[in-house]
């Protein structure tokens, strides 16, 4: 029986050896080049739910523009039982998908923070009635002066108003330097950022996601200084922003309310609070709001994406959008 010699055994192992590294070679590059297409594949699919869910988002948005402006058109009042208070649904072309769903909320309806500063000073009245809420709340009285250091902080703000006032009255100059005549009068720059929503005051000592959702209901923070809406407001609110109001009397006030006799205009309200000693002036409650908050959320597939934006309402234009927030 003939055999082949060692050399030419050793020559066809390496041939063999040689064609399974090759296959294996073949291997890697086809299982890369899959592996490749699959994530081109899949980043490409989540660019394109990105951009529905982007675009469902828009549309949500739009509609509760619409709403808004709508409901201006034909009430002078802003209360519940509007088509704006109701939950925003969109239903996808088959009827089973909701490619948006979205609430609105009225924002003047709650406490503003930013009312504690007006005219670049500290707002007394607000203050107190802010530290009211906070007790209702069970907010302590630490935690609440730090949030008030916090909130003026964001804002320009006059050191010596009585001060500033004189020089106002007299004629005097400001050459820009801190010992001229009329520096009194200049306000300091904010030393911190300014506050867009409540989440911005989760740096302040003691401030934690749990109190910040327990303010959320009652709390806000706008652009701008603003009064309480009495249609939307609740009781808590209410109770903290009048003097001398006692919870009890807001809640039935309230309830009073939503029954359908809503508070057609300011003197109605002072009217019903049945408290003839108070100094009326100073309460800033009225019947109507400007700055809404939606938040919504738009699907596309498994993906979900959530919105958060800010609405200023205008007596002759579509409400603006003052600023957005997206995430999944």
């Amino acid at each position: 029986m003939r055999t082949d010699s060692p050399p030419a055994a050793k020559q066809r192992g390496m041939a063999v050896i040689s064609a399974l590294l090759i296959a294996a070679v073949v291997a890697v590059i086809a299982g890369g080049m899959l592996t490749r297409q699959t994530l081109f594949t899949r980043s490409l699919e989540a660019e394109q739910l990105r951009i529905q869910g982007t675009a469902r988002l828009q549309g949500g948005l739009q509609v509760s523009r619409q709403l808004l402006w709508d409901a201006r058109q034909r009430d002078p009042l802003t209360r519940f039982g509007q088509p704006w208070a109701k939950p925003i649904v969109m239903p996808g072309s088959n009827g089973a998908d909701t490619p948006f769903e979205g609430q609105l909320e009225d924002e003047q309806g709650k406490f503003n923070l930013r009312n504690l500063v007006t005219h670049d000073q500290l707002d007394r009245e607000q203050l107190r009635a802010f530290e009211r809420l906070c007790e209702q709340l069970g907010v302590a009285a630490t935690v609440r002066a730090r949030i008030v250091e916090r909130v003026l902080a964001a804002y320009p703000r006059q050191i010596n108003p009585g001060a500033a006032h004189q020089a106002s009255m007299g004629s005097t100059f400001d050459s820009g330097r801190s010992t001229s005549p009329d520096a009194a009068g200049t306000a300091s720059p904010p030393t911190r950022p300014m506050l867009r929503t409540l989440q911005d005051l989760g740096s302040v000592k003691g401030v934690t996601p749990a109190l910040l959702d327990t303010l959320a209901p009652y709390v806000t923070i706008l652009p701008a200084n603003t009064w309480l809406n009495g249609n939307t407001a609740s009781a808590t609110v209410l109770a903290a922003y009048v003097p001398g109001l006692s919870l009890q009397r807001a809640q039935a006030l309230v309830k009073e309310r939503d029954g359908g006799h809503w508070f057609i205009n300011r003197g109605d309200f002072v009217n019903r609070l049945r408290m003839p000693e108070l100094e009326t002036s100073a309460v800033k409650v009225g019947i109507t709001s400007d700055w809404f908050r939606l938040r919504g959320q738009a699907r596309s597939g498994q993906r979900r994406v959530e919105l958060i934006a800010l609405l200023q309402c205008a007596q002759d234009r579509l409400p603006q959008v003052i600023w957005t927030r997206v995430g999944a």
